[in-house]
């Protein structure tokens, strides 16, 4: 589903993260996140409190966004996320963010976000193309 276009865009931008709960929406900046081998999107949880619980009241939907601010080429990705404890990507968000911080902070978790539609974000005749 993320074509090459894509994942080089999610490697080399910020992402901003999106969800929603009682009709108030909320979208924070994500610095801590990754490309899994299988495709899913991975984002360190060190201040998501607000985006955990509304993820809780809405069955796991979330949206992203990431765009390269030089060629405007963008992308929105809608999914599914699942919070997880344990396991290597954990350990390896945790390690980041212990080195980041010099230990003053970590990351409790991780979302695993599995993708289902890739909208374009770019400006252009593709604009809104589903992918």
């Amino acid at each position: 589903m993320l074509n090459e276009n894509v994942k080089k865009v999610l490697e080399a931008n910020m992402w901003d993260l999106a969800t929603c709960a009682d009709g108030e929406p909320n979208v924070v900046p994500v610095a801590f996140k990754m490309i899994t081998d299988d495709g899913r999107l991975a984002v360190g949880d060190v201040f998501l409190e607000t985006t955990l619980n509304n993820l809780k009241a809405n069955s796991g939907k979330i949206a992203l966004s990431a765009y390269d601010a030089k060629t405007l080429e963008g992308y929105q990705i809608k999914g599914t996320a699942v919070y997880l404890t344990e396991g290597e990507i954990v350990s390896g968000f945790k390690a980041m963010v212990e080195k980041m911080f010099n230990g003053a902070a970590t990351a409790k978790g991780a979302l695993l976000i599995t993708p289902e539609k890739v909208i374009v974000t770019t400006p252009g005749g593709d604009n809104k193309k589903v992918l």
